[in-house]
């Protein structure tokens, strides 16, 4: 196996830790034995537990001494709650590293430098953007000190999100409502202001298509406002952590404090799933990154549009959106585009 296809393999290794090792990133790793060949894999354990890496090389056992170790991240350099992912290496006796990105922590970085110093080949850059992809949430994270914001929303192709008279279930089909519970899994928290507590009592949880609960849940943010939640609310029914932030002057929570204030408990992945008044407030701050649209295929031509007020009022300051996915999931289409920063 060569240095691309091994990455290949350790970018999907990457990916299926998403949401299971924040503060950590979700990073993978493919050991290749002296020959080529594959001898162990291993991705980030969740907070606390071992790095990719050390998993890899623990699987590849003697196999990895003058081998080649192919990471999806610059190995660390430094003493945390685990050990120098650099030393771990070079205890293996590997004679080559290869990553594709590096380590944008000044806490972490260094592990190519001191390899290199060690004698070990080192190759950076392989398929750089195939792992950036994968990582895009802690990397942008850990880049803005705040958390990486994504907004889901449910709509018909008018973009309603309930009828006339208030319904909105089900707008979209079983098969969008499952994708959803895939989504909440790869998050660190959700987000809901009072108003969705009160209208839809939702769990906010994230279940497998039999209704069980995940091993792993997200934290629930709740932004009680002025008339806090029900005490028999759902989100109170000990099923996941729940954090109910309460308004700070004026009766508003300040989103900008919240980010920083998610970000310090090593929150590092947000999904906001309350109502168009919530999402007008987190776009206008400036603080949404992707958007996921559930469209169904239905009108309803009238009923609560999917976004309330978000600062704009002339076509000139329209969020412009990337759209970098479409797929179907059932009968509905699911949208996942970038939100543009001002002036691309």
């Amino acid at each position: 196996m060569d240095d691309t296809e091994a990455m290949r393999r350790a970018i999907a290794l990457s990916r299926l830790s998403l949401g299971n090792t924040s503060p950590n990133p979700n990073v993978g790793c493919v050991v290749l034995d002296a020959a080529g060949n594959v001898a162990g894999e291993g991705r980030t354990a969740p907070v606390g537990g071992p790095h990719a890496e050390v998993n890899a090389l623990a699987a590849a056992g003697e196999r990895a001494r003058g081998g080649t170790a192919v990471v999806t991240l610059e190995p660390c350099d430094h003493t945390g709650r685990t050990g120098p992912c650099s030393a771990a290496l070079l205890a293996a006796g590997v004679s080559r590293v290869v990553f594709a990105v590096a380590d944008p922590d000044p806490v972490a970085a260094g592990g190519a430098a001191t390899l290199r110093a060690a004698g070990v080949e080192v190759v950076s850059g392989v398929l750089e953007q195939g792992a950036r992809d994968a990582m895009t949430p802690w990397l942008t994270a850990v880049g803005r000190g705040r958390p990486f914001i994504v907004w889901k929303f449910a709509a018909t192709l008018d973009g309603r999100s309930a009828a006339a008279d208030g319904t909105s279930k089900w707008i979209t089909s079983a098969e969008a409502r499952a994708d959803v519970h895939e989504l909440r899994a790869t998050v660190d928290a959700v987000i809901a202001g009072a108003g969705t507590v009160r209208a839809d009592d939702p769990q906010l949880t994230a279940r497998f298509a039999d209704g069980s609960a995940r091993p792993r849940q997200p934290l629930r943010v709740v932004l009680a406002g002025a008339s806090g939640t029900p005490e028999k609310a759902k989100v109170h029914d000990g099923a996941a952590p729940t954090w109910v932030v309460e308004p700070g002057p004026g009766g508003r929570v300040d989103l900008h404090e919240l980010a920083k204030a998610l970000f310090e408990r090593g929150v590092r992945h947000v999904l906001i799933e309350g109502g168009p008044t919530l999402a007008g407030a987190f776009l206008a701050a400036g603080l949404v990154d992707r958007v996921v649209a559930y469209l169904a295929p239905a009108l309803l031509g009238a009923g609560p549009a999917a976004l309330g007020d978000a600062g704009i009022s002339t076509i000139a300051d329209a969020l412009r959106l990337d759209v970098v996915d479409v797929t179907m999931v059932g009968p509905d289409v699911r949208l996942t585009a970038t939100v543009r920063n001002k002036g691309e």
